[in-house]
């Protein structure tokens, strides 16, 4: 089979969370966060050895307004580099106005 080739480097992605909105209201933070994690592993192409870690400032971007109403999209940046975990970051240059 022939060697996958990576992306090593940064990227910057908006995500869309609206599968958050589909599930139980009392749900619906936690599912955002799987969202981003979901589509960090599709986007990235996360082989089965590499973790992925999301900093703290998504998930209180996420949980800011409550349990009940997530973003409906979130701004991040992802970063690869060879022997560290897949960095995901908030996108602050997005965020500045408010």
């Amino acid at each position: 089979m022939a060697e996958l080739k990576l992306f090593h480097g940064t990227r910057h992605y908006t995500i869309p969370l609206r599968a958050a909105w589909h599930v139980p209201r009392t749900k619906r933070a936690a599912r955002a966060i799987t969202e981003v994690r979901n589509f960090v592993s599709r986007h990235m192409k996360v082989q089965e050895d590499e973790q992925i870690w999301i900093e703290e400032a998504i998930n209180h971007t996420i949980w800011s307004r409550g349990i009940q109403k997530p973003p409906r999209r979130i701004h991040i940046m992802v970063t690869r580099e060879e022997g560290f975990p897949i960095e995901v970051k908030l996108d602050v240059d997005k965020y500045a106005g408010g």
